[in-house]
């Protein structure tokens, strides 16, 4: 084996096959349709966590509701890394936010992750959540970040290498995939920039938006 293939992620980790980077759409709107139906995988002491991508939103270019759109600072500064690395957030002082940077190295652009469908590890979410209602683990960014055990500490990470959080192709299957304006912001909030998997009882908001 030659260093170059020594230095390529494996294709498969606990069944499940890595996104590479190659196949991210350098375009954030695009990026937060092609991620759903993906898996999140979160990799913990205690196990695997993972699940289904199933409600994104994007925050484009030029978007003033984006945390990108006053230039980059050292807060800020994942959103402009290559696609597929981790932005983390604290929001309002109590919730963690998963984002994932969506345009080309430099400029500022990402993807919420806003809610995931629960899948493997389900016990530890639970425990983290310190609930038993499967439906409410991760029906929301903050509620996704607390299931999976996800805070600053993953900011910049690589989600599509090995490692403690990484996306993985999901089942494939043709899914419904519905498309609202976004959840909870002022500024330029009439984009229909929110994505989600029609009739998933695992998205978040009214049910309205969902179906």
């Amino acid at each position: 084996m030659g260093r170059a293939d020594a230095l390529k992620p494996p294709n498969h980790k606990h069944g499940h096959r890595l996104l590479a980077r190659s196949e991210l759409p350098i375009d954030t709107a695009t990026l937060a349709r092609y991620l759903i139906g993906k898996l999140l995988v979160r990799e913990l002491p205690e196990g695997i966590a993972s699940g289904r991508i199933v409600e994104t939103e994007a925050y484009i270019i030029g978007d003033a509701a984006g945390h990108a759109f006053r230039g980059m600072t050292q807060r800020n500064r994942s959103l402009f890394l290559e696609p597929g690395h981790a932005y983390v957030y604290l929001a309002y002082g109590v919730s963690y936010m998963l984002n994932v940077s969506s345009e080309a190295a430099g400029i500022g652009a990402g993807v919420l992750i806003r809610a995931i469908e629960p899948l493997e590890g389900i016990p530890i979410m639970q425990l983290n959540r310190r609930i038993e209602r499967v439906r409410d683990l991760a029906r929301g960014p903050g509620r996704l970040a607390a299931a999976l055990r996800i805070d600053r500490g993953l900011d910049g990470l690589d989600l599509c290498w090995k490692g403690p959080l990484w996306l993985a192709h999901g089942d494939d299957e043709l899914r419904e995939i519905g498309q609202s304006i976004r959840i909870g912001i002022s500024q330029d909030a009439d984009r229909p920039l929110r994505f989600y998997l029609r009739n998933s009882p695992f998205v978040s908001g009214r049910k309205s938006l969902n179906e």
